[in-house]
């Protein structure tokens, strides 16, 4: 990924608030458009650098289960 790109789609969710990213979630998985799953894993990424061992570990729990 650009990094300008990965700069860019925080610019856009910085400062939002929780109802504001959870729109955002959920417009880009409704859409279902290709050109939103950048935006997707930089808040994923974001989620992950951010998260201690054990929220990673539920997070790839929860992800191994979806994924069944």
């Amino acid at each position: 990924m650009n990094l300008n790109l990965r700069k860019a789609i925080l610019s856009n969710v910085s400062g939002n608030s929780q109802e504001e990213i959870q729109e955002t979630i959920n417009d880009a998985i409704q859409q279902g458009e290709e050109k939103m799953l950048p935006g997707l894993g930089v808040l994923f990424e974001v989620l992950w650098q951010n998260s201690d061992q054990q929220d990673k570990q539920e997070i790839l729990s929860t992800l191994e289960k979806s994924l069944q």
